[in-house]
């Protein structure tokens, strides 16, 4: 068959979707990709998995009517002229414009999408305010229309199916497919023993104010007091905009004894050199990569009882889970691995099973490529006509 996936982050069809990829070009598939962004290290290792990409504009964060326009016309053109079978579509506006597109666009290709997090939209972090009330209506709305004919939805997280049924996205009668996130490739990302020595808590994010990033330097203070040898980090990509931090306000991280990293293509290293993974996400999560790549690593992980960050942890073996935006709880967590390096180890040796258990991308890739008809395809033209409607049943 010919299948084209939608992103709207070229990095992530190599960073979260390489594996995929890859199993359905192993099986005979031609693949093509699209996203909004030119990125040549992206397009050359698409190129070296025999993966044709096709850039597509949109803005992943806007909400300019014109340009979302302009992102549905780009879209429907580029399904009209690929003609696939199957359009895979990941993140929200790839979703909602993909499956409008494939509507309009007619043909015989099969929309899925994958709902890896509803996201902020949905969140309840913030004040319900009317016109983030509007915004939610609005969305639901599009959502609806997007995965109306879809035949198949996938998501990463119980609450989010839950979600889309009370808001009338998808209807009592349609099947909602749960799988464990993206994956986690656990021989990339193999097991390491826990350093010796002082503890070192790392947190790896955008800096996003609702990630919990503020939390985190809080409770670190607190914990320094009764720890002063812990060390605390924090990975990741600014963030531009008031959802993320200024500069001045990174600096001054270093005097309130943070270390920032920047950012990096490869966590690894930083993960290895860790003792306890934290994300104190407030935000309405799919199921974080992050979290997936501590777990293979080994580490214990603290994050909130949340949308798609609870579904991580086993409370007590490889991890613990705390309030929301509750600094003195997630201080009361970090002391308790602080100063019990057993238990650290214990834990982190429950989130390696954990990840070969529950979330190796093998598993989740043999699921999704299952349930769109991609494994045990013969390779080459397969149309399947007349699907379009097709209506998965409870």
């Amino acid at each position: 068959m010919k299948v084209l996936v939608l992103s709207s982050l070229a990095y992530s069809l190599v960073n979260f979707r390489a594996g995929l990829l890859r199993e359905m070009v192993a099986e005979g598939h031609e693949v093509v990709a699209c996203a909004p962004d030119e990125d040549a290290a992206v397009r050359a290792e698409l190129s070296a998995m025999g993966i044709r990409f096709i850039p597509v504009p949109m803005d992943r964060a806007g909400t300019n009517p014109l340009r979302d326009l302009a992102t549905l016309r780009a879209l429907i053109r580029t399904i009209g002229r690929e003609a696939p079978d199957i359009c895979l579509a990941y993140t929200q506006k790839p979703i909602i414009y993909g499956g409008i597109a494939t509507r309009i666009a007619g043909g015989s290709a099969r929309f899925f999408a994958m709902v890896s997090g509803l996201g902020h939209v949905y969140s309840d972090d913030r004040p319900a305010t009317w016109p983030r009330l509007m915004l939610r209506w609005l969305t639901s709305i599009l959502y609806r229309g997007a995965v109306a004919r879809a035949a198949g939805i996938f998501v990463f997280n119980a609450d989010d199916a839950g979600e889309m049924r009370r808001h009338g996205i998808v209807g009592p009668g349609r099947r909602i497919i749960q799988v464990p996130g993206s994956g986690i490739d656990t021989v990339k990302f193999p097991h390491v023993p826990i350093p010796e020595g002082a503890p070192l808590f790392l947190l790896i994010a955008r800096l996003m104010r609702n990630k919990g990033i503020g939390e985190f330097i809080e409770a670190a203070a607190g914990v320094r007091t009764r720890y002063p040898e812990a060390r605390f980090q924090i990975l990741g990509p600014q963030e531009p905009g008031p959802a993320g931090f200024t500069v001045e306000e990174i600096d001054a991280w270093r005097t309130q004894g943070i270390e920032y990293l920047g950012a990096t293509r490869d966590v690894r290293p930083h993960l290895a050199q860790s003792s306890v993974f934290v994300l104190p996400s407030c935000y309405r999560e799919g199921l974080p990569r992050t979290i997936l790549e501590a777990l293979a690593t080994g580490r214990p992980v603290i994050t909130t009882d949340t949308p798609g960050c609870r579904e991580t942890v086993v409370p007590g073996e490889n991890g613990l889970l705390v309030p929301p935006r509750n600094v003195p709880a997630l201080a009361r967590a970090m002391e308790q691995l602080a100063g019990d390096p057993e238990r650290v180890r214990s834990m982190g040796a429950h989130s390696r099973q954990l990840a070969q258990q529950r979330f190796r991308v093998d598993r989740v890739n043999e699921q999704l490529l299952t349930e769109m008809g991609l494994i045990g395809t013969p390779p080459g033209p397969h149309r399947h006509r007349g699907l379009g409607d097709h209506r998965l049943a409870e």
